[in-house]
């Protein structure tokens, strides 16, 4: 249990870990490549850990340098055969898109994670695999982990997927889709939620000398039978992360700084400094930090599609505004380490705020505040939004609050530094 301790912030300039989501797609294609990478600032958390576990298992070669500097070998696009589970928690992001790589292998594949991870949908990727010849089954025939992948077939050619759920399913797609003979092309039934990350997996690839395209909305083509080409690569700070010290500047009236951030970052969730300032925060670029103050907080209303990671953080500054502010189209969020739009209304509404919540949407009434214990459903988003109000409202606990080693495991030693 975490007690949150009241302390009047001032303004400061935070560093913050390097991107999740970065440093998973940057192993990857470290993996697939033939040679060694070297790769700086990398993400240390469990979900990294548990992709970087599961590629030594497929046969890449990853050595600990020193602080977050890390040399990756690769097995050049041909995974090794290996007999055992492969145990990913709760990482969405290593099952989807190890997924993918999996299936370039042509021997079978068990991918299994947590009680939670083994609700989480996979169907409309096994079904994409499966329809360009692998064979790809959800063990317990639910469309869930554990899941059995067999490459099989590395021909490619032509897909077709819904990525309604998760953005994961055609990032997979695009990764394995440039080692096959006929590269990938891809036609989705709709765009696909939290498109931004799939900007990012195609710039991560074209940084390895790979290249995939977006044609329109719906349509990616891979070039074929390509090879990805080690280097050395830097990982930019996590702006999911960045945006809880932007959050607190915006309730607290104190301009927080996040250092080592451009403008021009292809991470989505750089969008949340945007949606901050249509709520009345001042937003301050500078060549190498951004940062937020807030005044006089005003309800909005969003669609966060696109940002589904942000959608914690802005809730709880929401709580803080004037007015009722309403999230759409964020259906997608109940699909991930928890349901994350009720875990948030239920949350809110302990701390006394009214919310109303929706299959796709969440309004909230900004509110007087106070004490109240925050359930953290085993997920690291949860803990750190609800651990803002805590500065400001007396008797916030947050229990099992060490969750946020999946993806910030020295969040605690920053914010208590502030």
């Amino acid at each position: 249990m975490k007690i949150i301790d009241q302390k009047k912030v001032k303004t400061q300039s935070v560093t913050i870990p390097g991107s999740k989501s970065i440093s998973h797609r940057m192993l990857i294609c470290a993996a697939l490549s033939r040679g060694s990478s070297l790769i700086d600032n990398l993400l240390h958390s469990d979900d990294i850990s548990l992709t970087m576990a599961a590629l030594k298992n497929l046969g890449a070669d990853i050595l600990h340098l020193q602080d977050n500097n890390y040399e990756v070998t690769g097995f050049g696009g041909f995974p090794r055969p290996y007999d055992k589970q492969i145990y990913l928690g709760n990482s969405g992001t290593s099952m989807r898109l190890l997924a993918g790589i999996a299936a370039l292998g042509n021997t079978p594949y068990v991918l299994t994670g947590d009680e939670r991870m083994c609700e989480r949908p996979m169907k409309e990727l096994l079904d994409a695999l499966n329809m360009m010849g692998m064979d790809a089954v959800s063990n317990s025939k639910t469309g869930t982990p554990p899941v059995t992948i067999t490459g099989k077939n590395r021909e490619g050619g032509h897909v077709k997927i819904d990525c309604s759920k998760s953005s994961q399913y055609l990032s997979a797609l695009l990764m394995m889709g440039a080692l096959l003979k006929s590269g990938l092309d891809i036609s989705l039934y709709a765009p696909p939620v939290s498109s931004p990350y799939i900007s990012l997996t195609l710039d991560i690839m074209k940084k390895f000398n790979v290249q995939a395209y977006q044609i329109d909305l719906t349509h990616y083509r891979v070039e074929p039978d390509q090879t990805y080409k080690p280097g050395h690569f830097f990982v930019e700070p996590d702006l999911s992360n960045a945006g809880y010290f932007w959050a607190i500047g915006a309730i607290t009236g104190q301009m927080i700084f996040v250092k080592n951030i451009s403008r021009n970052s292809l991470q989505g969730d750089l969008k949340q400094i945007d949606i901050l300032e249509k709520m009345g925060c001042s937003i301050q670029v500078e060549d190498n930090r951004i940062g937020v103050c807030g005044k006089d907080l005003k309800a909005i209303h969003v669609d966060m599609g696109d940002t589904p990671d942000a959608v914690p953080a802005i809730a709880v500054v929401a709580s803080f505004a004037k007015g009722t502010t309403k999230i759409t189209n964020i259906h997608h969020l109940r699909e991930k380490e928890c349901d994350r739009i009720d875990a948030v209304s239920s949350q809110l509404m302990k701390l006394g705020i009214q919310v109303e919540q929706g299959h796709d949407y969440l309004c909230v009434t900004g509110g007087t505040h106070h004490a109240a214990t925050i359930e953290t459903f085993n997920d690291h988003r949860i803990a750190m939004a609800f651990s803002l109000p805590g500065l400001i409202v007396p008797g916030i606990k947050i229990e099992n609050e060490l969750c946020v080693e999946k993806s910030f495991p020295n969040y605690w030693e920053i914010f208590d530094s502030l």
